[in-house]
């Protein structure tokens, strides 16, 4: 098996390794439930962010979606025949 020609040094097996070290995690809070979030996150709770409901966005998409479906059934569908009253 190979082998490293020089021993590493610890400083430089610790300059290597500096960004392995663990970071802390800010938490802030919701303005509108109080829930803790992320920064510059929506609230998983209730999904404001910044003072705007973006939780309603999931539910235009489903409109969006549901008038696609009608055409298609419009289209299946035959026409219904007239039929004319004879007097």
């Amino acid at each position: 098996m190979p082998h490293p020609k020089k021993r590493t040094s610890k400083s430089a097996k610790n300059e290597r390794r500096s960004h392995h070290s663990l970071k802390e995690i800010f938490i802030a809070v919701c303005e509108k439930c109080g829930g803790a979030i992320k920064p510059h996150h929506a609230c998983t709770a209730c999904g404001f962010y910044n003072g705007k409901d973006f939780s309603k966005k999931e539910v235009k998409v489903e409109k969006k979606v549901a008038p696609k479906a009608k055409k298609e059934t419009k289209s299946k569908k035959e026409e219904p025949v007239k039929e004319e009253k004879e007097k």
